[in-house]
Parts: structure tokens; sequence; C-alpha cells
């Protein structure tokens, strides 16, 4: 099982959306829940289902992913055979043209995906945190002699493009479509990452990169479900798909449940990421500390009630932190307030400043920034 299977990573997508919290990162080396990026999920899914080839084809502000994921060694993929490969985002070296979507990326890495002794290949996005067991998927990809398997999970629709399915009871899908506005009713929705046949996967890329082809999905997918053999997978449990700044901030504060946290966290599949060796917090005599996920190294004095913060953050004496997600070496300065917001590394709120976002629309705060 473990010599069947290799993955393509995509390390980029909905910068856009993302807006300030992207400026200097990859959708990939974004942080969340208090420790990790969000490709620390999608590796460590891939480890513990025993696939340990796996290529990361970027497209701009990887510098951090790079600093973030090393030699993989954290993952265990700091290996002779396998391992991580890194690809530039160029998609031929003579025109130095970044690539236009999927099929233009994945025709980039055909070579390496050739060379490996994998029967199939796994192609995700890194915006997804979920804990996924890939033999199962594998399992269930042969059992249904399925083309192509696409993981999804119900929820309801919380931003544009994304991708609804409708299956039958055997799971076979008959009907793919982006639904571009926000609908609170529970449908099916695709996280993006699909288990396909090498070969298959192949000739899917090279035709539709003969004939100018861009979209994986739409060129690809929506053409196949006719062919009657994409089934889908369903992903049970906590499925975060982050693609905006509200999904963001909201996936984020689902982790404030113990349930979330369980559904992610407390399975027999460890979820990894970068080791730092942090001092414990420390927190002061007249600190409050209310519902909040805290991670190593913070200074605490104030009151934190809901939030969520990073290494070394500090709340100094007076300060308020309500509803927020404070990044990593943040500071809060003395009697200073801030409510629904994010800040990103390295923001100071000067003492007795106030700032203040709302549920469904919080205040971002871009790195290094003083305010």
């Amino acid at each position: 099982m473990k010599e069947k299977m290799m993955a393509v990573l995509f390390a980029s997508g909905n910068e856009s959306k993302l807006n300030e919290l992207t400026i200097h990162r990859t959708t990939a080396s974004l942080p969340f829940g208090g420790r990790y990026r969000l490709i620390d999920f999608t590796l460590s899914n891939l480890v513990n289902s025993g696939v340990t080839r796996i290529g990361i084809i970027t497209r701009s502000n990887y510098s951090s992913l790079m600093d973030h994921i090393r030699m993989g060694r954290d993952w265990d993929l700091n290996r002779k055979n396998g391992g991580i490969a890194v690809f530039p985002p160029f998609v031929l070296n003579t025109s130095r043209e970044v690539y236009k979507g999927k099929i233009d990326a994945l025709y980039t890495v055909l070579e390496y995906i050739n060379r490996s002794p994998a029967d199939y290949v796994i192609v995700s996005n890194c915006n997804i945190a979920a804990n996924i067991d890939f033999t199962d998927v594998l399992e269930k990809h042969q059992k249904t002699g399925a083309d192509v398997t696409v993981l999804c999970h119900t929820g309801s629709v919380t931003s544009s493009r994304r991708l609804v399915i409708t299956k039958d009871k055997a799971g076979k899908i008959g009907d793919l479509c982006f639904m571009e506005n926000s609908n609170p009713e529970q449908k099916l929705i695709g996280l993006n990452i699909y288990l396909i046949g090498k070969e298959l996967l192949v000739s899917y890329v090279q035709e539709a990169f003969a004939r100018g082809l861009v979209d994986f999905e739409k060129d690809i997918l929506f053409k196949e479900v006719a062919g009657g053999k994409i089934f889908a997978y369903e992903v049970k449990g906590s499925a975060a798909i982050v693609d905006d700044v509200k999904t963001y901030y909201n996936e984020s504060m689902k982790l404030l449940t113990s349930e979330a946290r369980a559904e992610l966290f407390e399975k027999e599949s460890k979820i990894y990421t970068k080791v730092k060796d942090s001092i414990p917090t420390t927190y002061g005599s007249n600190c409050v500390v209310k519902n909040s996920l805290i991670a190593d190294g913070c200074q605490i004095n104030g009151t934190v009630e809901n939030s969520i913060l990073f290494r070394n953050v500090k709340i100094k004496e007076g300060a308020v932190v309500k509803d927020s997600i404070i990044m990593e070496d943040g500071t809060i300065s003395e009697n200073a307030t801030l409510a629904y917001a994010i800040t990103d590394k390295s923001v100071t709120l000067s003492a007795g400043r106030q700032m203040a976002g709302f549920s469904t629309y919080p205040i971002v705060v871009v790195k290094n920034k003083v305010i």
C-alpha cells in the first residue's frame, strides 16, 4: 500500500481573496490553529498514510514555505528515496511564464510523476485543515473501480467557487458545479483533493494541455462526469476549507470548541509541524484567560477571551483581547483593546489604542505593523 501512492500539492491558491494574510506568503504557509501552517495538515495526512513521495508546486512568495518545510525532517520526509520535491512556478524554462492553471502546472511535473513507482497520484490544494486517511481513500477507489475519486465533506457554501457535488447511494458522482454565492443549506462540498491513477492523470493532462486548457476541474473533471466513473469519498468530521479572510477567521474560531479540536488533533493519526524549542507560556497573577488557544512562549498579563495566540505573543497589563487571532511575536501593549481582529506576525498595538472589527468582517493587520 505504501508504494502505491504519490502526491502533487499546489502551494498557492486564493491569495487574492486572502488579501493581507498572503502578501508575504503562500496559502500553504498561512499560520493556523496557534502553532501550525496549513500545509502541515496535508503533509501529515500523507505521511500517516504511507505517502512519502510528495511534489510541491509553488507560484509566488514561497520563501516562508521553504523555511517552514526545510528538508521535511519534521514529517520524516528527509530521505534518499522519495521525500519532498519543490518545483518553481514556471511553465517552461525557456519562456519563464508563470502557470495559468493546474493543468499547466501538472504538465511541468509530468517527468517527476512518470519517474515515480507509484500507481496512483493524490492531487491536492494546501488550504484544507482535516485529518484524512488516504489508505482508506485508496481502498474505496479500488473497490468502486473509479477513474477519479473526489474527496468531499458535508457543509454549507461559505465562499465563492465552491465545488458542489451530487452523487448516488453508491457514491457515483452525477453532477459537479461551482457555486458562486454563499448558501446556508447543507451540501456535499468538494475539498479540491483527488485520487487518480497515474497513467490516467498523465493522459488527462497531456490531452488538455495540447488543447490549451488550464482549469483542472472545469476542463477535465466536469467533462468526465458523463463517463460515470468519478466517485465521491466523504470525509467525516472537521474539514476546514480556507479560501478567504472570512473562512480563515471562522474556521480558526471553530478550534475553540473541544469537538473540532478532537476531530483534528486527538485521533491516532497526528498532525506534525516544524519543531521550535520555545519556553512555556507565563501567566501573570492578575491575568484572565477564557476559552482560548495559547501557544508556547507567550507572556500574558492582561485579559484574553475567545482568542487564538501564536508563539511568543505578549499581552501587557490592562490589555484586553477578545475574539481575535494574534500571530507570532505580536504585542498588545498596556491598556490596549483588540476585538474581532487578525494580526499578522510581529504586529504591535500601542498602549491605550483600541481596535475592533466585527464578527462577520474581522480587521486584518499586516506583518510588522505598529499601530
